[in-house]
Order: structure tokens, then C-alpha cells, then sequence
């Protein structure tokens, strides 16, 4: 396992580019300045020990010098030991419903950022538990997978947006599916699927939630954002509402709040349905359900010990800056002494 300290460095390889640009220049300026005023013959009579290779080596050399004082800036870091660590908690999933209704400004500032806020709240107050992350429409996908990495899953988290899936539709059955994909066999802690939702999946009035959790142990709990009565779907050019979605006849779609549908598929998988109105009512309902259950231990390994390498790199990196300056442009006459190819025979 390794780290990149400080990758922000790595903006320093852009000088390489530069400067076999600057090379190349050069080299053609030389030329055309030596064809005008000279011939080859004078060239080589006023210059014999000049060599036309050495100064691509030396180019070489340098770019090699280069890219391994960048890593030394860089500092790349070594785990050196792997530690399992024993932990007690639960595999939450979180099911974000990323489908066009969630546009839908009847709750404030919207179904899709009340959604994420929610997550994020959670986030804040979890322990030692595990996390991932699905994205649903008409079809569900992986975001991030278990881990207890929270950084990582905030960021996961923001990225979340309603034009990640182009098939629109809403399908929790998917996400459920996908769900189970994500726990670990060889590490039974409690599992719990979070659904964020506004509950508009016609499919899903047909969907036997148990029969697809089956006995993975899985509970469902589901959040509903939106309202009863409901609102239409914005649809904006530079955050100004141009219109609303509508369908086939012309009529402006009301996307409305389905807690039927919520509540009904939490029963089922033994969880529970909140409404996901006020933030932190809602987190806090959440993480007391969680403190509740019975908190089964589980190992995670992870390295806690790391190795600065950027000596290596620096060390390497001065040689071959020494390297180019004792290396000229001049021709290596002791090479041409040793006549490895018979070119002095070729001449007589």
C-alpha cells in the first residue's frame, strides 16, 4: 500500500514537454544558422570533437533528473505494516434516488440536496460503522463500496446528481438488488439499507421486498423527501427555471410523495419509514435506531504504518544532475578506440 503526500507536485512533470519543445527549437536553430553559413565539411573541420548524440543523452538525462526530483517533492509513502483492526458496527448502504423527480422543489432547496444533506448528517454521527453508496433511476449502480473511510464517502457523496443515469425512471427494486452485492460474507454485521426517496416507482408496487432480501439479514429503513401534494419538475438553463417537465399530453407533471410505497417496503425487511422533512429529527430517529441494535464485531485490516521514500527518489534524482554535468558534448574518444564495430577498418 502506498500514499502520494503531496500530489500537487506532480504539476512540475509539465516542465518535461517544455523543454524537449525548447530542445527541439534549439537544435533546428543551430542547423539552419550552420547550412546558411557554413558547409559540413568546415563544420567538421572547425568542430571535430563536437558530437551530434551527446546532447540527447544529455536531454535524457536530464528529463530522467527531472521526474525523480518531482517524486521526491511528492514523497511517496510506504505502508510497511498491515494491522488488522477488530471494530463493532453495521454495514449501512445508502440508496440515493437520483431520478428527475427529485428535482422537485417541495422541500427545500430540493428532493436530491435534502437528500445528500440527510447522508451527510449521518455521516457526522456514525461511529465505527461501515458505509457504501448506490445511485438509482430506472437503474441502479455502485458509487462506493463498504468502507470506513467517511472522507471518501462524503466526496462520493457530493457527486451525486440527477444526469449520472441517462435512463430516467425510478426502480428501488434495482437498488435493493444491488444492495445485497455490497456486504461482506465473511464479516456478519448488522446490514442496513437506507432508502432516500420520494417514492415514485409504479414498478415497485409488484416488487416482494422479502423474497429479495431473502435471509441475508438485511433491514431496510426508507426516508421519504417531497411532499403529499406534491410539485412539478423544474427544468433550468444557469439555475433559472425556463419551464416544467411535462408529459404527452402537454400537462405539467406533479411528482408527489409516495409514503405508501416507503413504508411498506421497510415493514417488510422488519425496518422502518421516516419522513425526511426536518433534517435533523430524521437523523437523529436513524442513529438511535442504529445504537439499538445489537453491534456485532467485525475486523478490518489497514496499514498504520507508513515510510517516507522520497530519499530514494532525491538521491537518484542528484546523481543523474551530476551524471549530466560530467557528461560533454564532445565526443568519447576512448569509445572510438575500442573500435567495436570495425569502423576503422571500414575507413582503410
Amino acid at each position: 500500500m502506498y500514499q502520494l503526500e503531496e500530489i500537487s507536485f506532480m504539476y512540475f512533470l509539465a516542465l518535461l514537454p517544455i523543454l524537449f519543445l525548447i530542445f527541439i527549437f534549439n537544435k533546428n536553430w543551430q542547423r539552419t544558422i550552420k547550412k546558411k553559413y557554413f558547409d559540413s565539411n568546415t563544420i567538421e573541420y572547425l568542430s571535430p570533437e563536437i558530437s551530434n548524440k551527446k546532447p540527447f543523452l544529455k536531454l535524457l538525462i536530464k528529463s530522467i533528473a527531472i521526474i525523480l526530483l518531482v517524486f521526491a517533492l511528492v514523497n511517496p509513502k510506504i505502508g510497511t505494516e498491515l494491522k488488522t483492526v477488530k471494530r463493532e458496527g453495521v454495514d449501512l448502504v445508502f440508496a440515493v434516488d437520483v431520478s428527475k423527480s427529485m428535482l422537485a422543489e417541495d422541500i427545500a432547496p430540493n428532493r436530491i440536496i435534502k437528500s445528500k444533506r440527510i447522508v451527510s448528517e449521518i455521516f457526522e454521527k456514525l461511529g465505527s460503522d461501515r458505509v457504501g453508496i448506490i445511485a438509482y433511476a430506472s437503474t441502479a449502480i455502485p458509487v462506493l463500496p463498504i468502507t470506513t473511510d467517511f472522507s471518501s464517502a462524503r466526496m462520493f457523496l457530493e457527486s451525486l446528481n440527477t444526469d449520472m443515469l441517462s435512463s430516467q425512471g425510478t426502480s428501488i427494486g434495482e437498488a435493493i438488488r444491488l444492495s445485497k452485492n455490497y456486504y461482506d460474507d465473511d464479516n456478519q454485521t448488522n446490514r442496513v439499507l437506507c432508502i432516500i426517496s420520494d417514492g415514485e416507482d409504479h414498478e415497485s408496487q409488484n416488487i416482494n421486498v422479502s423474497s429479495i432480501v431473502g435471509d441475508t439479514g438485511i433491514t431496510i429503513f426508507t426516508i421519504g423527501v417531497g411532499s403529499i401534494s406534491g410539485a412539478p419538475i423544474p427544468i433550468k438553463e444557469n439555475n433559472i427555471i425556463k419551464s416544467y417537465k411535462k408529459d404527452e399530453n402537454g400537462e405539467v407533471v406533479i411528482t408527489k410523495l409516495n409514503e405508501k410505497i416507503l413504508s411498506e417496503m421497510a415493514i417488510e425487511s422488519n425496518g422502518k419509514y421516516f419522513k425526511g422533512d426536518n433534517t435533523n429529527t430524521v437523523v437523529n430517529l436513524i442513529i438511535d435506531e442504529l445504537k439499538e441494535m445489537d453491534k456485532k464485531e467485525f475486523e478490518s485490516k489497514q496499514f498504520v504504518a507508513f515510510k517516507d521514500q522520497f530519499q530514494w527518489f532525491l538521491g537518484f534524482g542528484l546523481f543523474f544532475l551530476f551524471l549530466d554535468l560530467i557528461v560533454y558534448d564532445k565526443k568519447t574518444f576512448w569509445i572510438e578506440r575500442l573500435n567495436l564495430f570495425n569502423e576503422n577498418e571500414n575507413k582503410n
